[in-house]
Formats: C-alpha cells, structure tokens, sequence
C-alpha cells in the first residue's frame, strides 16, 4: 500500500507540474484547469501585489507526525536551514524595508538549533514576527519550557495548530497525548500575557478539518472554541483560523487511501470563490524553503514548484522582479479558494 500511496503521489505532483507547463492545457481528475477559474473572473495570469510577508521555513524536523501535515514534518526528516541561508534571508529584510512580516515555520520551527539567535536577529531589525508553534514542543524537553517568556521577550505572534477543543477528535489527528499538552502549553502561555486581552501579546489557534470535507465558518468556530476553552480550562486566545486541507503529501495519502480524493477536489471545484482568488496569500507573500529556494507559497513549495522566475534562490533576491511575477498555479489551489477562502491567516473572504 505504501509504494501504491507513493506511486499515487508522484503522479500527482507530476500532473501539477503538466498542468503549469501546459498551462492548464490538460485536465487534472476530469476537473476544470484552476487556470480557466481565473480566466473567468480575470485574473489569469495571477499576478503578484507588493510583497509584504516573508515567509520562513527553517526545517522540516517535528516532534509530532500529524496525518494532516502537507510538510510531511516528523523527527526523522533532516532537512533544515544552516545559519548561512539565515543571513542571506537577514540581508534580504535589511534591504527591503516593505517586508513588514517574518512568518517562521517547520516542522516545529523551534528545533532548529539557531532559530532562537535567527528570531533575535529578525527582532533587531523591527519586523513583526509570526513563530508557527505546535505547542507540544513547549513540552517535549526542558529546553523548550522557556519557549513561552522567549516569545514574550521579542514579542513574537504566536500561531498554533489546535484541531479541536476536544481530547478525541485532536489526538485522532495529531497524536495520542497530544491534546493534554497543548492545554498545559496554552495555559503556560496565557500565564505571561499570550492571548490575554489588552497585553498585545497575540495567541492565535488554527483549525484544519479531520477528514474530507471543508472548515465551518470561522467566525462562528471562533465562538465555539473560546466558550470551550474558557468554560473547560480557562484558557484564553486572540483568533480562530480555519484553514482548508490542500491536497498534497500526507492528506493527499489519506485522501487516496480512503478513495476520497475525487469528491474532495469536486467539492473545492464546487465551492470556488472568485473574491477568495484575488485575496489569496501567495498574491503579497513569498515563501523560502530551508534550502534557500523561493517559492509563491509554502503548498508550492511542498510541492516543490519553484517560482517562475531567474530570481528563484535567496542569493538572487530582486524585490522589483519579485513583486512582478506571476504566480505558479495548479489544481491544488482549489484549495486556498474555496468558500470563505483559505491562507495561513486564515479565510481571506466575507462569510
């Protein structure tokens, strides 16, 4: 079953790629090229907006295997960013005042063994740090217990994945024990200051389906998790982000297996939104990988689709050419406009 699953996922990754070379020439699964979706509504070619959030992924190492992870992340992948790539990214921000927002993820991005010094780093030059915890790492080693006052010392925003405010549904998607931890971490934000009103200390929790189907509506998922969490462990948090499953990695496996793939991509197919597509985050965003390759997003650059450009490694950053590019699409993009939308801020549409 493993080799079928990987044979299935090399084919898609290669139709992803036909689709892009092609220019949505051929059909992916029966389903309309997400290039014509655009045509429609005139946006295609996608075009770039000024690029305002810099997106970081310094490795792919976790403590965790969630069956959901579109990183593929766990304790034995090895990829990760050295120091050196690290400065490359630090002269980029020196030089490019517009880039506002340093989002850093992994992986646990805390493992790697220069992200504290990296996070510093990025703090001297005043930029708004967003640090993607999955707060069990707080607790897997006393190295980490400090995580907590370290992201309140630099003042970090602190987004974490929470599939549920029930033991159940989130230990069935992440890992047996891991929803009592992530209460103990949250709880040991929400001790200095995270997710507390008036503190300016952000805690945001982030929401992906279990299975194959699409998130509810945030605002009133939001809702439900504060009565919850409050109600059952006093906890405290800023916002919800529900964020749409992309069919790519471990829940492309997940979808294959359990013979779903062609009704959820149908479903994203169905519930396309033109307002979604021109609010898409790889529109003001670039994302590195821990290699220093450039990437339109981080989904991109799971499935390693290189932006279109000569300008594709950190080394060759050009924020004019950057900011003038297009963006590399395919089918997989359903997935970031359907309904209210979908980004790793969450939806970007009116619900």
């Amino acid at each position: 079953m493993k080799s079928l699953l990987a044979a299935h996922n090399k084919l898609a990754v290669a139709s992803e790629q036909i689709q892009i070379l092609t220019h949505g020439a051929s059909v992916d699964y029966r389903l309309i090229p997400f290039q014509q979706k655009l045509e429609a509504c005139g946006l295609y070619p996608l075009a770039a907006t000024n690029i305002e959030i810099f997106q970081v992924n310094v490795g792919k190492m976790c403590n965790q295997v969630c069956k959901h992870c579109h990183v593929d992340a766990g304790p034995d992948r090895k990829e990760i960013m050295i120091r050196d790539t690290m400065l490359q990214c630090l002269k980029v921000l020196k030089d490019n005042q517009q880039l506002i927002t340093v989002d850093i993820t992994g992986g646990a991005p805390e493992m790697n063994p220069d992200f504290r010094w990296f996070v510093e780093e990025i703090k001297k030059l005043n930029r708004h740090i967003i640090v993607r915890c999955n707060l069990t790492i707080i607790l897997a080693n006393k190295k980490y217990h400090s995580l907590p006052q370290f992201f309140k010392n630099n003042h970090v925003e602190v987004v974490s994945s929470l599939p549920f405010y029930s033991q159940e549904r989130t230990d069935k998607q992440r890992g047996n024990g891991v929803f009592q931890d992530s209460i103990k971490a949250l709880q040991l934000l929400n001790e200095v200051g995270y997710g507390i009103e008036d503190t300016g200390f952000l805690l945001n929790l982030v929401y992906n389906p279990a299975g194959a189907f699409l998130p509810p509506a945030q605002n009133a998922l939001e809702k439900e998790y504060k009565k919850a969490l409050q109600d059952e462990f006093q906890i405290s948090f800023n916002n919800l982000f529900t964020i749409t499953n992309l069919p790519i990695s471990r829940f492309l496996d997940y979808l294959l297996q359990s013979g779903n793939y062609e009704n959820y991509m149908e479903k994203l197919l169905a519930a396309y939104n033109p307002v979604a597509a021109k609010n898409v985050m790889c529109r003001n965003t670039i994302s590195v990988g821990w290699d220093g390759y450039l990437y339109d997003c981080d989904f991109n650059q799971m499935l390693d689709l290189k932006l279109d450009s000569s300008t594709n490694h950190i080394s060759k950053f050009n924020i004019e050419s950057l900011n003038n590019r297009h963006i590399v699409i395919g089918q997989h993009c359903y997935g970031c406009t359907a309904g209210a939308g979908s980004s790793c801020g969450g939806a970007v549409a009116m619900e």
